[in-house]
């Protein structure tokens, strides 16, 4: 019935109160993984209860571990796997089933994967993560037949590696490839995200010895064994954001408890350059209204950058902003789906592709993937006021930021796709309601 949910938001309502965020989706995926490391308990508090969490959860009960979950606490345990092969069902949901070739290579000899899936942004090969497990010595081989990555190693060995493209997930799979492989890791170009910072740390205090030696320069000497811990995983950036720009763009005021500068320097930066107003207290931000927004323009990053993931909010904002604005998308090939839903309120949203001299080292994605058609910029022409409509979701956060739209709009939108965005949001519409936004959630009759 997931596929046959619809939102129903009425805009108008000024954003106003106190919210709490979840605990990082993009790591509480990875920290699941690097359970699977040990035959211990691992305990993870703070866990998101959202749907691509519970679906790793299915794979690590499927091959053989246990999870039990009480409250926003996830108590893992794989004394032993039972299976190495997961699921084309469930590696079609969630693209992060591919990290679970680095335990079951380390502990199992033998690996199974489907190519992952996940959101639809482009392609996302793992070619990077496989390149980097094949040095370590692992038998790696792709059957097209069956769309499946077949992969054994008796052992994984370390190696100094650098990889051609920033990589968040390939960063953090070599480096739990890396925990128990024999010998020294060491990784260059790595990812720099504070999600990856988080995963360190949770390693580390299972015994791992890992030390980020520069801001893209990472060390792993392998250890022999792993054990049990407990982890508190931290307030999700991106749902910081998303909150911050309803609270915005609806002339509202609302207060993110536990959010810190660190690790939304660049949002904040941007925030102050367009004239949106926050304030940093003990015990987290305050966003609000304070007038008029300006054009600015954005160009995606990697870690200290813009996120990808805060371009589709941001543009909504910038629909309500005085002036033309562009953003520029240099981490996925095709992460615009929303604008044509954007358009269909009363956006005025043109694709571009700009000039770059060297798209080669510009672009993180493969050229060779690019396709015609793909767009990799936007020019916003704003102020406009955008108005009710029928829209449907494309990507997890193209769904978060129709929502915004749909606040700031006059009349009811529908809104199509919601299991696309109970993907990383937990209670989403509930907590916009405590916030004051008319919103519900309904099925097609």
């Amino acid at each position: 019935m997931e596929h046959l949910e619809k939102l129903l938001v009425t805009g108008g309502n000024r954003l106003n109160g106190s919210v709490s965020v979840s605990g990082a989706k993009n790591v509480a995926l990875k920290v699941l993984v690097a359970a699977c490391l040990t035959d211990e308990e691992v305990i993870i508090h703070n866990i998101p209860l959202i749907s691509d969490v519970f679906v790793m959860i299915k794979i690590i009960e499927d091959l053989g571990g246990k999870v039990t979950i009480h409250d926003h606490t996830a108590r893992v345990r794989v004394t032993n796997f039972r299976k190495n092969k997961i699921s084309l069902d469930q590696a079609s949901h969630i693209r992060t089933s591919s990290m679970f070739l680095a335990p079951l290579l380390l502990r199992n000899k033998q690996a199974v994967i489907p190519n992952p899936g996940g959101c639809r942004l482009g392609a996302r090969p793992i070619d990077r993560t496989v390149d980097g497990l094949a040095q370590m010595g692992a038998d790696i081989s792709y059957n097209r037949d069956d769309g499946f990555f077949y992969a054994s190693a008796d052992l994984l060995k370390g190696i100094h590696y650098k990889f051609e493209k920033n990589t968040h997930t390939g960063t953090e799979t070599l480096i739990i490839s890396a925990v128990l492989a024999k010998g020294k890791t060491i990784l260059e170009n790595a990812a720099a995200e504070p999600e990856v910072d988080e995963l360190i740390a949770m390693l580390n205090s299972m015994g791992a010895k890992i030390k980020r030696v520069e801001e893209r320069k990472i060390e792993i000497e392998g250890v022999d064994k792993l054990h049990g811990a407990e982890i508190t995983i931290k307030p999700d950036r991106n749902e910081i954001v998303t909150f911050a720009i309803a609270g915005i763009i609806t002339k509202g005021d609302i207060h993110i408890q536990g959010a810190r500068r660190n690790g939304l320097r660049e949002f904040l930066e941007k925030l102050d350059e367009a004239g949106g107003g926050y304030e940093e207290k003990e015990d987290g931000i305050r966003f609000y209204y304070k007038g008029p927004l300006k054009a600015t323009s954005v160009t995606t990053a990697p870690y200290p950058g813009f996120m990808t993931d805060w371009q589709a909010p941001w543009a909504v904002l910038m629909t309500q902003a005085e002036g033309d604005s562009i953003i520029h998308e240099t981490i996925f090939s095709n992460r615009f789906g929303y604008v044509n839903e954007l358009r269909k309120m009363g956006a005025k949203i043109d694709f571009l592709n700009p000039r770059v001299d060297n798209p080669a080292s510009f672009y993180n994605f493969n050229l060779s993937d690019d396709q015609p058609g793909f767009f990799h910029a936007i020019k916003i022409h704003g102020p406009t006021s955008l108005h009710d409509a029928v829209v449907s979701i494309s990507d997890l956060r193209a769904g978060a930021s129709l929502v915004i739209a749909a606040l700031a709009a006059r009349g009811e939108t529908v809104i199509h796709g919601v299991h696309l965005i109970d993907r990383g949001y937990e209670q989403f519409e509930e907590r916009l309601q405590q916030l004051g936004a008319n919103i519900k959630r309904t099925y097609e009759e």
